[in-house]
């Protein structure tokens, strides 16, 4: 059991890229499994996984007339595949193969030469098509990584096999909390908004607002992701927000915000905090993690910035806001009332 860490906990910054390397490409194999059994949704959101009480999961993915849900468990380190025959799977994410719900082992060191500790990707890619199949449930994904550039298919890279349990454990523990300030933020909005999803390709949180306009084609070019699926994504207007972890090339985790299509004048808005600044490349707003951690009140820091980021860019492009945005902060109170009544 990893002990408890603080709400808002310091991150490994540079330390954990390995980790993060290595969990980026387990996450993306379970992502797919989802978005391969899922019926499409607007915006790509049959993709995304779910911040968990746990880890990551999928909720309830159909495979003919019953389903399975996948979910990591950052606190115990496993994988775990539940399905609505009642069969379960556990893989242990530390190394020692996976379990039936009868405790006999599937796969496992044993079948992977006898080597024990984390799983390499290719390891990992086996184990899951191993634990679907046993289950009665096959699942065929499209193998090769989505927006990393010049990735290795899973079946063959056996290069990323670091996890760090613990620096796993502390990235589930920001990710709780930015999911919490990001549902309060989603609740300050009537007009059609995401939910708070993880997606899997980027490896973000995040949490869109859309005015309701249709927006011009999106140029597209993203590696390894197919450009009609980035112009079905921002086919209309919006304002998004999110929490990146970083990568080897961008080691500091960051909250960002930014529009599509981009206002005109939207960078040199003035946005909350002071410790906001305009990433040119991106296109976007940025707010260092650090930032917020060591805030007097982060919570407040994280909304000042993705509340701010919004109105600059709803009032640059003539938004219609008081239709679209509630006037209570947590959304409207007419259940509150009601039940009292």
């Amino acid at each position: 059991m990893t002990e408890h860490t603080p709400s808002w906990p310091e991150l490994p910054v540079g330390d954990w890229i390995d980790t993060l390397e290595t969990l980026h490409r387990y996450v993306q194999i379970v992502g797919k499994v989802r978005m391969t059994q899922s019926p499409w949704l607007n915006h790509s959101w049959s993709v995304p996984l779910y911040v968990t009480s746990s880890g990551l999961g999928t909720s309830l993915v159909p495979h003919g007339n019953e389903g399975f849900e996948i979910r990591f468990d950052f606190i115990r380190h496993e994988l775990v595949l539940s399905t609505t025959t009642g069969e379960q799977r556990t893989l242990s994410l530390l190394g020692g193969g996976s379990e039936r719900g009868d405790g006999a082992l599937v796969g496992g060191a044993s079948e992977r030469g006898g080597k024990a500790g984390p799983l390499s990707v290719a390891a990992f890619y086996r184990e899951v098509m191993a634990m679907l199949d046993s289950v009665g449930m096959p699942v065929r994904i499209h193998a090769t990584p989505s927006e990393i550039p010049n990735a290795t298919p899973f079946p063959k890279d056996e290069e990323h096999e670091y996890y760090d349990g613990d620096q796993v454990h502390t990235l589930w523990r920001a990710l709780v909390q930015s999911e919490r300030v990001f549902s309060r933020f989603r609740s300050g909005f009537r007009g059609k908004a995401s939910p708070v999803h993880f997606f899997w390709g980027s490896f973000d949180l995040a949490v869109t607002r859309f005015s309701g306009r249709p927006a011009p084609p999106h140029p597209g070019g993203i590696p390894n992701f197919p450009d009609e699926v980035a112009r079905e994504a921002y086919s209309h207007e919006v304002t998004s927000c999110g929490f990146w972890p970083g990568n080897r090339e961008a080691p500091d985790p960051i909250f960002y915000a930014y529009a599509y299509p981009t206002p005109e004048a939207f960078a040199k808005s003035k946005v909350e905090p002071k410790d906001a600044f305009w990433l040119e490349q991106l296109g976007e707003f940025a707010l260092p993690y650090e930032s917020v951690r060591t805030a007097d009140d982060p919570d407040a820091l994280v909304m000042s910035f993705i509340e701010s980021c919004h109105r600059a860019a709803a009032d640059l492009a003539k938004w219609d806001r008081d239709e679209l945005e509630c006037a209570h902060p947590d959304g409207p109170d007419w259940w509150r009332i009601k039940v009292q009544s």
